[in-house]
Order: C-alpha cells, then structure tokens, then sequence
C-alpha cells in the first residue's frame, strides 16, 4: 500500500508552496507550520515531508528549532530535506526528532559518500532526493541542470545503502498537472529501495497510476499543493492507495 505523505515547505517561519520550485512563485498557506502538521495528522497522513526551502537556497538548514517543534507536537515520522550539505547538518537534524534525512545537492555532487554516511547514520535514516527535469537531476534548490540521469544516480544511491529515494518531478511540481507514472516505474524498476513519488499529484486518479505500477518499492507518494488547495483529501487518496 501506498503511504500518502502531505507536505510542509517552510520559507521565512510559514508554511508556504512554490509553484515548480521558483522561490518568486509563493504561496502562503499558513503562519503555523506546526498546526498545520497537526491537521494533516488529524486528516489521516502517515508520514510528514517537510522542505527548509530557505535551507535549500542557503546551503545550511535554517528552520531547525520549528523541525523540533512539529516533530515534539505529532506522533507520525517525519522526514526534512533542504540543504543538508555536512555530517554535522545531519547529526543537527536527527537530532530534532525526525525519522529521516533527505539529502540532494549532496548526493549529486559527491555520490561517493553515501556509503560513508549510510555506515555512519544507517541506511533507513538516510533517503536521496533526486529531483529530474526531462530525466536529468536538478540541484541546489532546482537552479542547477546537471548532465546525470535520475535513473543512474539512483542506481548508484540504491548500491550505497541508502533507504529510500524521494523522486521529484520538478516540472510537475505545484501545477497540479498529475503524476509522471511512467518516469517513477522506471525509477522503481532501477533500484530495490523504498521510493516515495512526489511532483505533480493531484487527484485520486493520480494515486490510481502509482498503484497500477504494481511496484513492491513504491511505497509513498508526496501531496503538497492540491491538499493544500482542498481539490483532494488525504481520506480519499488513502481509500485510492488501498
């Protein structure tokens, strides 16, 4: 089954969305990240994804002391991704309550110290996000195209250990334009790790796709903007996800 995972990015201490990533492109959905995690909570989420965007453009987490506070006030896990560049980025998070790190930029950069780091934290303390545009990783909070296939990097991810990969589609991202199936089978069949879908999921139909994938590792899909704008509920993406 499918674990519906809403999401909390953070700019500026509010829960905001950004349509397809542009930090110009904002929408404030709430002064209170933490009441909103509480909602989702109470709408049924099982998982929680939250973003640092302001980490993520910063190269350095930025709202650890409201991490702290969502992860003290929910009984779910909850994952944090958004400029985590260093040991000590890691260490300061895991150290707030979360279940997971994801990390990105970093991957891409350097994939050579995933295995390290895998040996260092645990393999299901650590996820990638690899987030592709037309197939190819974008880094640095979506500023940068790199040359690297999503697939590649996920291979070599899925050989370090790691315990999951978030897979983002960018260009889908906060339009509501309904999930690339197609790219996350191909990312599902390339690796054996947990992958959790996120970009572009929208309605019931989408969850449907995943499920018709019928891939054993695909086991979360990330909802931002159309939980957020009331066009689905996480009731009805659970019953889709069954």
């Amino acid at each position: 089954m499918i674990t519906i995972i809403p999401a909390i990015d953070l700019k500026g201490g509010r829960c905001v969305r950004l349509r397809q990533g542009l930090a110009n492109e904002e929408t404030v959905y709430s002064d209170s990240p933490v009441d909103m995690a509480k909602q989702w909570v109470k709408e049924g989420g099982g998982f929680l994804h939250v973003v640092d965007l302001d980490g993520a453009f910063a190269g350095k987490p930025v709202h650890v002391d409201v991490l702290r506070e969502i992860c003290a006030a929910i009984d779910i896990p909850v994952e944090i991704g958004g400029g985590i560049r260093t040991d000590e980025d890691i260490e300061l998070l895991l150290g707030t309550g979360v279940t997971r790190v994801i990390l990105g930029t970093r991957a891409c950069e350097h994939p050579e110290e995933l295995a390290r780091l895998v040996e260092k934290f645990g393999g299901e303390q650590i996820a990638v996000g690899i987030d592709a545009r037309r197939g190819k990783v974008q880094t640095k909070g979506w500023v940068e195209t790199t040359s690297v296939r999503a697939v590649d990097l996920a291979k070599q991810m899925d050989a370090a250990g790691v315990g999951a990969i978030i897979y983002t589609d960018t260009a889908r991202d906060g339009m509501l334009d309904g999930v690339n199936a197609f790219e996350m089978g191909k990312i599902c069949s390339a690796v054996s790790c947990q992958v959790v879908a996120s970009g572009g999921i929208s309605s019931v139909e989408d969850i449907r796709r995943l499920t018709a994938l019928n891939c054993a590792n695909l086991t979360g899909a990330i909802v931002g903007k159309a939980l957020y704008e009331r066009a689905v509920s996480v009731k009805q993406l659970k019953k889709a996800a069954q």
